[in-house]
Formats: C-alpha cells, sequence, structure tokens
C-alpha cells in the first residue's frame, strides 16, 4: 500500500493536535468484529506541483501548500490503521513554477522523472486519474511523465479511437484498474478485497487544450462513460467501485457535457464511493451548505461517501468505511467523510500549520526546488516599458496593460472554433497594487528590461481564474459606468478638489482594453459604492467607441476578465454568472506567465485608451507611493505634477505623496 514513514514523538503530538492521534480511536476500528473490516480511503487531489510549502511568485515558504506537508497526515493514517489506501485525483502536472520549469525549460525527454511523479512515489500513492491540467504540455509530455509512475493511473472518458458504443472505446489510458489487496478483520484474521477504480475528466479538455488534443483525442460525457464502463469493472468481480472524479460539485440533475458532474456521477449504479476535486474546494464543509444533492453532516454526494481535499495540498481528504464480508464478498454498512486540513487560521486570520514537511518527500525533489528558484528569479522575458502602478487609477497604466494583453491573447486562442470566434474580444482588468490601506510601498514597480517569473506576482495578486463573458455594447457601457464610481464628483473651474473616491477599492476599477472612451468627472457616479444605481441619468462614459466608432449598444463582444468578476463579485452590469461562455481552468497568473514566456519581449506601454474628459478651469488631488515620482513625466495623457503637501513635505505622516491632475 505504499511505504510507511517514521513517526517522531513530536509528529505523533502535533497529529494529535490536527486530531489524527484519534484516528485509531475511530468507532469502526474499535467495532469492527470477526468477518469485519476498518478501510480508511485517503484522498490527494490539485496537487498542481505544489510538493514544498513554498510561495515561488513571492519566493517565500508558506504553511498552506505543500505534499510534504500533506505526507505528514498520510503517514500518521497509516501507522494507525490496518487498512489503507491512497488515490490521487487528478490536477498534478501544472499550476506552479516548478511545472513550468520543467515544461519550459528543462523539458521531458523520455525516460526522465517529473518532480511531482517523484514526490507522489515518495508519499506511496496507489493509484489515481488525470485532470484537465495535464493535458496543458501536449500528449508526449504527459506520457513521458506518466511513465515514471510507480503507481496505475486510470480515465474513462479521454478516447483516442471511438468505438461503436463508449465501452468499446480505446481510452488514452486504461479506464480502470483492480487493487488487490488483503483487508485485517475484527478478530486479526486477513481476507482478499478487490478494489475497483475508475477515472473520469471534464471534457472541456478538448476546448481548454484544443491544440494539444485536436485530431488526437476527444472526451466522453462523464456519466455516459461511467455508465458503459462501470458494469464492466462490476463484471470483474470488485468488491468495492472507488471513482475518481476530477470534476466539481455542480447540479444534481445530469446534462451531457457537464463539467462539474460529481453528484450525477455518483448515481451511477455500481458506485459505491466518489472521490471529487478540480473545483479548488473542501467537502464535507462550508462550501456546500444547502447544495442540492450532497449531506454535509453525511459526508454523501448523491448518497455514496464522498469527499474533496482542497487544493494545493491543503487538505487530504478521507473517506473511513466499515465493511462487512458476506460470502466471499465485502459490502458496506457505515461511513465517514472529513476533509483533513494542513493549517488553520487564529482569530486574527493568522495561518497555523499543524504538521511539519515530511523531510523525504521535500527531499526526493530538492535538486528541482533549487533549480525552480533558480528559474523564477533568473529572466524569461523582456518588458520593453517599465512597470509600475502608482497612477494606474488617473491615467492608462502598463502594469494593468500587460494583464489586459494576455488575457485578451488567451480567450482569442480559446474562442477558436466556437460559435462566440466571430464576436470582437475586449479585455477587462483593474489595479490590485495602488496603495490604500497596503499603504504608500504597495505599488507594482518593475524597470524596463529583463522580468522574472516572480515579478508576475507584482502583476496579479490573487488566484483568479480567468473567464470570458459574452455582452452588449450597452453592457460594456455600464460596467464601464460602475467603474468610474472610483472618481469623486469634480466641480469645473474649482481647483485641487480631492479625485479619488476613498471607500472604491483599485481591484474595482476595472480598465475595458479594445475600446476608447473618455470619463466626465462633472457627472455623479451613475452607481454607488455598493453597485446599486443612485444615479440612473447620469453619463461619465462618454465618446465610447469600438473601431472608432461609437459603440453599437446591441453589439455583442466577447470580455476578458476573471472569476471574482464574471460571478458578480463588485456588482458589475453584465456580469452575474448568467453571461459566461468559458470558464478557464487556468489562473489569471499562469495566463500572464505563459504569455512572458511566448512572447519573449512584452511591450507593456499603455495605449491610452481612455482619459478624463476635460474640465474647464478644474484641477484634482490625488495620493500616490512617493517613487512614483520618476514617471510623472512618462506618463500618456493627463498632465500630472507632484506637488507635496501644504506643510512643505512631499510624503505626509501617512507615508503618501501628493500630486495633481491638471484637467
Amino acid at each position: 500500500m505504499g511505504p510507511l514513514f517514521s513517526i517522531t514523538r513530536r509528529g505523533i503530538l502535533q497529529a494529535g493536535a490536527a486530531g489524527l492521534g484519534l484516528a485509531m480511536l475511530h468507532p469502526f476500528a474499535a467495532r469492527a468484529q470477526a468477518g469485519q473490516a476498518h478501510l480508511r480511503i485517503m484522498e490527494t487531489t490539485d496537487l498542481h506541483v505544489h510538493i514544498w510549502p513554498y510561495d515561488y511568485y513571492a519566493d517565500k515558504p508558506v504553511d498552506t501548500v505543500g505534499l510534504a506537508r500533506t505526507a505528514a497526515l498520510i503517514k500518521a493514517i497509516r501507522a494507525e490503521a490496518g487498512n489503507s489506501i491512497l488515490l490521487d485525483n487528478g490536477d498534478f502536472l501544472q499550476g506552479n513554477p516548478m511545472g513550468d520549469y520543467i515544461a519550459y525549460e528543462r523539458g521531458m525527454a523520455n525516460g526522465q522523472m517529473h518532480p511531482v511523479i517523484t514526490a507522489m512515489n515518495a508519499v506511496g500513492v496507489d493509484g489515481g486519474t488525470l485532470g484537465n491540467h495535464e493535458f496543458n504540455y501536449g500528449l508526449e509530455f504527459l506520457k513521458h511523465t506518466l511513465a515514471g509512475a510507480a503507481f496505475p493511473l486510470v480515465c474513462a472518458n479521454v478516447v483516442t479511437r471511438e468505438g461503436a458504443t463508449p465501452d468499446q472505446d480505446e481510452t488514452l489510458i486504461p479506464p480502470y484498474l483492480v487493487l488487490d489487496r488483503e483487508l485485517t478483520d475484527g478478530a486479526g484474521d486477513t481476507h482478499p478485497i478487490r478494489i475497483g477504480i475508475i477515472g473520469f475528466v471534464p471534457p472541456q479538455i478538448t476546448q481548454w487544450d484544443r491544440k494539444h488534443l485536436e485530431g488526437q483525442a476527444t472526451a466522453r460525457d462523464i456519466v455516459q462513460a461511467a455508465q458503459a464502463w462501470v458494469p464492466k469493472l462490476r463484471a470483474e468481480g470488485v468488491d468495492l467501485v472507488v471513482a475518481l472524479c476530477h470534476s466539481g460539485i455542480g447540479a444534481a440533475t445530469h446534462e451531457p457535457g457537464m463539467e462539474n458532474a460529481a453528484i450525477p456521477l455518483a448515481g451511477v449504479d455500481g458506485i459505491d464511493v466518489i472521490l471529487t476535486g478540480h473545483a479548488h474546494l473542501v467537502f464535507p464543509g462550508p462550501d456546500f451548505d444547502g447544495t442540492e444533492g450532497v449531506d454535509n453532516a453525511a459526508g454523501t454526494i448523491g448518497g455514496k461517501p464522498g469527499v474533496m481535499a482542497g487544493f494545493w495540498g491543503s487538505h487530504m481528504g478521507l473517506i473511513d468505511l466499515l465493511l462487512e464480508r458476506q460470502g466471499d464478498r465485502w459490502t458496506v454498512l457505515n461511513h465517514t467523510s472529513e476533509a483533513r486540513p494542513i493549517y488553520e487560521r487564529d482569530a486574527d486570520r493568522n495561518v497555523i500549520p499543524l504538521v511539519e514537511s515530511v523531510a523525504a518527500v521535500q527531499e526526493s525533489v530538492g535538486a528541482e526546488h533549487e533549480a525552480t528558484l533558480e528559474y523564477v528569479r533568473r529572466p524569461v522575458g523582456k518588458t520593453s516599458a517599465p512597470l509600475y502602478s502608482y497612477f494606474a487609477l488617473v491615467a492608462d497604466d502598463p502594469s494593468v496593460q500587460i494583464v489586459s494583453n494576455a488575457q485578451k491573447w488567451y480567450i482569442a486562442q480559446m474562442m477558436q472554433g466556437t460559435a462566440y470566434a466571430e464576436l470582437p474580444i475586449l479585455s477587462a482588468a483593474a489595479p490590485f497594487k495602488a496603495g490604500g490601506r497596503g499603504g504608500p510601498d504597495y505599488y507594482t514597480d518593475v524597470p524596463a528590461g529583463d522580468i522574472a517569473i516572480k515579478n508576475v506576482a507584482d502583476l496579479y495578486l490573487y488566484p483568479n481564474t480567468i473567464r470570458a463573458v459574452k455582452i452588449t455594447g450597452a453592457q460594456v457601457k455600464d460596467w464601464l459606468e460602475r467603474s468610474a464610481g472610483a472618481f469623486n464628483q469634480i466641480t469645473p473651474g474649482q481647483a485641487d478638489q480631492m479625485l479619488l473616491n476613498p471607500d472604491f477599492p483599485s481591484y474595482n476599477y476595472d480598465v475595458i482594453d479594445g475600446v476608447t472612451y473618455r470619463i466626465d468627472l462633472s457627472q455623479p457616479s451613475r452607481f454607488d459604492k455598493d453597485g446599486a444605481v443612485a444615479a440612473p441619468d447620469a453619463n461619465r462614459i462618454v465618446d465610447l467607441q469600438f473601431n472608432g466608432q461609437p459603440i453599437d449598444p446591441a453589439a455583442e463582444f466577447i470580455v476578458a476578465t476573471n472569476n471574482y468578476r464574471a460571478e458578480g463579485g463588485g456588482s458589475f452590469p453584465g456580469n452575474d454568472g448568467s453571461t459566461i461562455v468559458f470558464e478557464g481552468p487556468d489562473t489569471n497568473r499562469d495566463v500572464i506567465v505563459r504569455y512572458i514566456i511566448e512572447q519573449g519581449t512584452i511591450d507593456p506601454e499603455a495605449d491610452a485608451n481612455w482619459s478624463f474628459q476635460p474640465l474647464d478651469g478644474a484641477t484634482a488631488l490625488f495620493d500616490s507611493g512617493p517613487a512614483g515620482v520618476v514617471y510623472v513625466d512618462q506618463i500618456k495623457g493627463p498632465q500630472i505634477e507632484a506637488i507635496g503637501h501644504a506643510d512643505g513635505s512631499f510624503a505626509g505622516d501617512d507615508g503618501f505623496a501628493r500630486y495633481r491632475l491638471m484637467l
């Protein structure tokens, strides 16, 4: 079942603090009698190459991620449980700079080991499936990676040649497998058990990785594939079928081609246990309070024992089964489910680690960790202009421009071959590091020239995922009207009025590229700080044009954005989840990294597609970082001057410098 790691007294104490020391006292183990056995099924999912507890973008250790930490939970279960099995639920191959270093620089030649496989071998994974991100680097890369796995992998719905029926398909890897194991019952006797493992991945991989899969592989609907293959698996005399569902917990009713199909999948006859992932959430847990088709208290999905173990090694999923032997077969008498974390947060939201790393896992990829550090610290591309955000709220900005350019580049690829391929693509992005509560040093500032991977953290702080929405020209205007709430109303003819609304967060100041427009600050904001309509007749957005012509309110556009905005974050018109036409599996940060690597030299110089409407005799004041003064003369569009404060100081008591905007 995989290697056991040695346990120190300190490790046992820490395990006890995390609730692990009670594993031996689980009621199933205590109650198991002759002919009954306690089986513990452990899950890892969505590791995304997070092995060390390290944030490569920020270039610092963290306590919230890493298979080396999850391994401590796993070794405690193995040491205390007579019967256990560890399964991985996919998305292990891509998702952090270590994965990009292997894919883009070192390569995966035949015979080479991928570090995530090395680490999974060290932990002792018993079986696994593929996630959608396993296809990001192409099928040859994937083939060479899987060749190093000391454990079998399965996937029933990725097809290289379709048969007359799904169960006659030729699949990329085996659709299922049977693990022959022995269980020790409550009387100490051993009995054989046959555990069937079957895997599934979202069929959307054919869209997300079209360039790698077109002409080589297709994907079946998850439930359709399960209905075809599970009876064949059952026919092999298995006692238990575990579905490795790299798919989230979505709607309870099946629809063809569902991305998040865990609940309908659980309803397929013959499946006993369902391990889920993909959504980067935790089940059982508050993420799914009130969700139809699941029971948080019982830990069931569609009535079957289920679990989802977070992401990046943040949790270990654990399903406990009490089995009873009837004749020569095992049946499930009872079950519990939980997702055990590697850390917790105190009342002040500080991170408290619950386990320490297993040294053997870290050391297994020590050389690759050091190579990744070198990779993130050295240039991987160049920027022809400095990337700074000191004036992102008052002028078109290069740090926002590069995010917008990368998003548009990515979505243009994703729209190819779809029903939306002919629609124009716009891109919405906002400044994240723009002072405010972050303080006078909280700005992006990367000089022109070499750019390293870790600089991307400066450009995009959050782990958002890419989205595309389809909206009208009228909704584009209203989106910008909501964004323009960042500014106070300015009176023409009056000098030195304060410009920025302190209640408006910078991450809600979206600039939309692909159109041109001006903002009339003499108008009140149409929306209040919460996004409700406050002045329905107000029009701050003027001269809104597409391709040099006034925008058609009825025209349709694709807008590249992020999951937060597309699903309603910030209450922006046209964004309530219903307008989403593409849900990407990639983070916006990863999109930027790929863009930089593929472009070689990026040109983030702001294109000045937006500006303020001139107001006679008016000037406005705003605060920004003192270090921004060196860029004042480089800004396209408005005239800005550094003026300092009334007491003669350039930076005030709060550390911010004062600037004047000529309107």
